[in-house]
């Protein structure tokens, strides 16, 4: 039986009066890598935006229904609480570009006031960046900035940043849609070896990245959830037409 770590319930989110997110029910499940698809406006960054309130940070924006983690309502929580549950790459590598390597890594402590000792900062810049495949290729230059590392390293950074709080969920906004097909595959491969301790969730315009590396996809359009379902499934056997047009390059 699998078990669910994040469930939307009859979920809805605008911005004003236009309705971005229409009714979405869906599961996400511990420890796997979830991938949500679909054509540009489909609501799948609005949706991951949600689940760590981000959303709400846009004037206007308003959202209705559930949200739950390990069945506690997200929008009851303290934002800041949350965040530290759920941990959130971006499309572009986004260091901080004032921070050091080190400074980078256990920025959210910094940044929320949570005051650690040298040697918990130490222990976690040194376990996030080794999680985060980086370890070996920084070690020597922990206090150089962030911003000298390739785009792949940048981004494997964003990556430790997000381990560091220790979150139970991790979100990636096509995190590799800037990176070039070598850092793309260590990304992917990384993403295999993070699932043992964290659940994924990866938004991608990409279908054949929705293919290699998830183990469930959620397919949008429109605003709506079409289909939901193992990803060998939907790709093999879509039960909705439209997920099977968006599948076969028929619209997208």
């Amino acid at each position: 039986m699998e078990s669910t770590v994040l469930k939307a319930i009859d979920f809805n989110a605008y911005f004003g009066k236009n309705q971005v997110l229409k009714n979405v029910n869906i599961d996400i499940y511990k420890n796997k890598i979830t991938a949500i698809m679909g054509p540009s406006g489909c609501g799948k960054t609005t949706f991951i935006r949600c689940i760590n309130r981000m959303h709400e940070l846009t004037p206007g924006a308003t959202v209705e229904g559930k949200m739950l983690i390990d069945d506690e309502d997200i929008y009851k929580m303290y934002p800041i609480l949350l965040r530290r549950k759920i941990g959130m790459v971006f499309q572009r590598p986004n260091p901080f570009p004032s921070m050091s390597i080190y400074e980078n890594v256990v920025a959210g402590y910094t940044l929320n006031g949570i005051k650690i000792s040298k040697a918990e900062k130490d222990e976690i810049v040194q376990d996030s960046l080794q999680r985060s495949a980086l370890w070996n290729e920084v070690k020597d230059s922990l206090h150089k900035k962030g911003t000298f590392l390739s785009g792949g390293q940048q981004q494997r950074l964003c990556i430790a940043r997000a381990i560091a709080m220790k979150p139970e969920i991790i979100l990636f906004d096509e995190a590799t849609s800037a990176l070039d097909p070598i850092s793309t595959a260590s990304i992917e491969e990384l993403l295999f070896n993070l699932k043992a301790n964290y659940t994924i969730i990866i938004v991608t315009h990409n279908m054949q990245q929705a293919a290699r590396v998830s183990d469930q996809t959620a397919f949008f359009y429109l605003g709506s959830l079409i289909e939901y379902d193992q990803t060998n499934t939907m790709f093999t056997n879509p039960k909705h037409q439209q997920t099977q047009n968006y599948i076969t390059g028929r619209f997208g």
